[in-house]
């Protein structure tokens, strides 16, 4: 089921594939949205409650896609990662 949320005037449309992931102790929320009502491409942004959020600059053509590059992203920098700052960073 997708959910939507106000931002102003419009809503976004987010994935049944955003939501809490834990590994290693570390817990971040993954959100993958666009606009609601539109075929727009997915984005992408990791929140870690005491750090910030790390957001994809990368469009993606599925929600498939956006969490594909959420898991590799953890495979590769392991999910303290997204700990590491307190400060929004963007990823490729």
């Amino acid at each position: 089921m997708e959910a939507f949320v106000e931002d102003g005037d419009r809503e976004f449309e987010h994935s049944p594939l955003s939501g809490s992931f834990t590994r290693d102790g570390e817990t971040v929320d993954v959100e993958i949205y666009r606009f609601a009502g539109t075929q727009d491409p997915w984005q992408l942004a990791v929140v870690h409650m005491s750090s910030g959020s790390t957001e994809w600059l990368t469009l993606f053509a599925t929600e498939q896609e956006a969490y594909r590059a959420f898991a590799d992203a953890v495979e590769r920098d392991d999910i303290a990662s997204f700990g590491a700052t307190a400060t929004a960073r963007k990823m490729q």
